[in-house]
């Protein structure tokens, strides 16, 4: 096909940067050791399970906090504004030095360029911006009562809170296995550094998570890319102004760089989806067309919650997404298994 453009407009595009850090690593610990929503489809389940069985009860006392509150995304937001060296002491202290209307506009959820007068009033607590806000943000399944939190809390209490955390959290989980875990960071970092050197923006942003087309926005100059260990298989997805924030899994070559029969981690939770007769059927059903949950409890003769869960292993393997409330397969990654297998065998 050939085509003229006469817009006059070039299509958008944005830069792509890589960041690794220890405290990204904390705050997104914190984050999926609270998140029940997730919790069973973590490859460190098993782990965190015997982590909170034997966590010192301070600590355990503000997880709980964090879990009532969603803190965990305090933590980020605040991350994603400091400019300092990651170093957990000077964080702390950044934190500390924030003023009351800072640190209410920063862990605000950023929601788009339009509203960000609206974030700023309230952050001073303005009642009806306030209002506006979550409203504003009612689809999402925690942000309303998040905003309602972040601007009626005592602001010294919440810093401390935050600093209490995150500071447990590093000496309980993270210091122990500080050099193993930065060394994953930093070879995945690396890795994908070169290969980005190869790759256009999309194209490199969709092979680092596994499979997300992430096409430019308006508003989005720049993608942040942040290879965690903790949440994997799954990545996180965030705004901030002017940026889309991925964290994402690091690949089994990361953690193991010298051993050429470890297969790639997304191999092989694909290969576990369809090696599930339920989870192949949906597959086949979702090949014929998107269906809604109902839809595919109808047709598979499935209780809502067993549906679910397949549903659920068969995002974590990227073979499955939803859009509009409805189910779709992802035609890429199942058209590619091949591909990665043989790319496997021959590496």
């Amino acid at each position: 096909m050939n085509v003229l453009n006469i817009a006059g407009k070039k299509r958008e595009t944005y830069q792509v940067h890589l960041e690794y850090s220890l405290l990204w690593e904390s705050a997104l610990g914190i984050a999926a050791v609270t998140n029940k929503r997730l919790f069973d489809t973590l490859e460190k389940e098993k782990e965190f399970e015997r982590l909170l069985e034997v966590m010192p009860n301070d600590l355990s006392v503000e997880l709980k906090y964090v879990e009532q509150n969603n803190t965990w995304k305090c933590l980020l937001q605040l991350l994603n504004y400091y400019e300092d060296n990651y170093e957990l002491e000077t964080f702390t202290t950044y934190i500390e030095g924030l003023s009351e209307r800072e640190i209410r506009y920063i862990c605000l959820p950023f929601i788009g360029k339009n509203a960000q007068n609206i974030r700023k009033r309230a952050s001073d607590q303005d009642m009806d911006s306030i209002q506006v806000l979550k409203e504003l943000t009612y689809d999402n399944h925690f942000f309303p009562d998040y905003i309602e939190f972040i601007c009626n809390v005592d602001v010294l209490d919440l810093k401390k809170h935050l600093v209490s955390v995150i500071s447990k959290w590093f000496q309980e989980v993270i210091n122990p296995a500080s050099d193993k875990i930065a060394n994953i960071l930093k070879n995945d970092f690396k890795t994908k550094e070169i290969m980005k050197e190869k790759m256009g923006g999309e194209e490199f942003v969709h092979w680092v998570t596994g499979g997300i087309n992430y096409v430019p926005e308006p508003d989005v100059k720049k993608v942040l890319l942040i290879p965690q260990l903790t949440y994997r298989p799954w990545t996180i997805e965030s705004y901030m102004e002017e940026m889309k924030v991925f964290y994402y899994p690091v690949s089994n070559e990361s953690i193991n760089p010298e051993d050429r029969y470890v297969p790639n981690y997304f191999l092989i939770q694909k290969h576990k989806a369809i090696g599930e007769e339920v989870r192949l059927k949906m597959i086949k059903l979702l090949y014929e067309r998107d269906h809604t949950l109902q839809e595919i409890t109808d047709k598979l003769d499935l209780g809502k919650s067993t549906a679910h869960h397949h549903l659920k292993n068969l995002r974590a393997a990227k073979l499955v997404d939803i859009k509009s409330s409805k189910y779709r397969l992802r035609d890429t990654s199942i058209h590619s298994l091949h591909k990665e297998l043989e790319l496997y065998l021959n590496q």
